[in-house]
């Protein structure tokens, strides 16, 4: 059922804001907050459009229907005068995400330092990739750009051109160039993201004035920041448009599948719009006649990455296939009844024999004399 279609019967529509517990903050839709009886006295706390506290149907819990942040939904019983509502539908989504949890994300937007605490080419390629999986658009902000001189800044900017990303240099602090990328954000659902300590806290307070996040400092021993962001959040943009604060983490997981890793490089990508690898399961490292493997700058990160890819998924294959974990035991001599049992790590708890504590005590008499 379309929007219009929710529209049309006179129910409520609106996004989920925030999520803690079992209530969601929704934002009710402008020209659904009009759509209130005639002639009912409005609060004066009311806000426009109205925030609502909403409970989810128990309906909807039955069918394991989830109300994640960004959803849109059909909320049904306002109490306007309580602020409260319920939740009685969850349009589908046009995208979501796992990590952060959030729904119908338009585009992410990626914040680094270029000093205090300094870029890292490794931490902003992973960020970079673990992006480019969600098949979202990305958007580069660099902060604390006063701290750099103009020569530094084109030096970044020409190597991360080499990478496929054009940057928008930008200081919170200064106030330098944050109108350009509010522009970026407009009539968009942003999720912004990136290390501890880059700013992303001073750039939403910027850019809402309402948002009053906690801002951290930068720890001088170990030039990072502290996490300062506890939860997912949407907030209002004034030029239209949500933006979402994500709990900081440093380094995200590496959980795609290998073979699409390559895929997640622009300047990897643009090589294989014009050739082909000779094979088509090319993992694009000693194989031959491969048109990726070569001389650009992050060719070393994609195998570095890919390790990790590999290791992932053989972790999940492991725990998949009960055999890898577990052997077959015989349980009753000649009457053909076996079961699984735990397999133990080769050696870890094989009894040393008595010939090696032998040695070893030989070898310790020896190093006391």
């Amino acid at each position: 059922m379309t929007g219009e279609n929710f529209a049309a019967t006179g129910q409520l529509l609106g996004t989920v804001l925030a999520v803690q517990a079992n209530f969601y903050r929704v934002q009710l839709d402008q020209e659904q907050g009009e759509m209130r009886e005639m002639g009912e006295q409005d609060p004066p706390h009311v806000s426009y459009p109205p925030l609502l506290l909403c409970t989810r149907r128990t309906r909807l819990k039955k069918i394991g229907q989830q109300v994640m942040v960004g959803d849109r939904v059909v909320v049904e019983e306002p109490d306007w005068a309580g602020g409260r509502g319920a939740i009685a539908d969850v349009f589908p989504r046009q995208s979501e995400l796992d990590r952060p949890a959030i729904a119908n994300v338009n585009q992410i937007l990626l914040v680094f330092a270029v000093a205090d605490p300094p870029l890292e080419p490794y931490q902003l390629s992973r960020f970079l990739i673990k992006a480019e999986s969600t098949d979202l658009d990305v958007l580069l902000c660099l902060n604390k750009s006063d701290l750099i001189s103009p020569q530094e800044q084109q030096q970044i900017s020409d190597r991360l051109l080499g990478w496929g990303y054009q940057p928008i240099f930008i200081s919170v602090k200064d106030g330098i160039n944050t109108d350009q990328a509010a522009r970026y954000l407009s009539n968009k659902i942003t999720v912004i993201a990136g290390p501890s300590g880059v700013g992303k806290s001073s750039l939403i307070n910027t850019l809402i004035d309402s948002a009053k996040l906690r801002v951290g400092e930068v720890s001088g021993k170990l030039a990072r920041g502290r996490h300062t962001t506890r939860h997912i959040e949407l907030f209002e943009l004034p030029s239209g448009g949500l933006l979402a604060d994500t709990p900081g983490f440093n380094q995200p997981d590496m959980d795609c599948i290998p073979e699409e890793l390559i895929h997640y490089f622009p300047e990897a990508r643009k090589r294989l719009a014009v050739a082909s690898c000779r094979f088509s399961d090319c993992l694009h490292r000693d194989e031959p006649e491969c048109v990726v493997r070569g001389d650009w700058e992050r060719y070393e990160h994609y195998l570095e990455f890919l390790d990790a890819a590999i290791a992932h998924e053989t972790h999940l294959h492991q725990q998949a296939d009960p055999e890898s974990s577990l052997k077959l035991k015989s349980k009753s001599k000649g009457k053909g009844q076996s079961q699984y049992e735990p397999k133990l790590e080769s050696k870890k708890y094989r009894r040393i024999s008595r010939k090696t504590q032998l040695q070893d005590l030989q070898e310790l008499y020896r190093d006391e004399e």
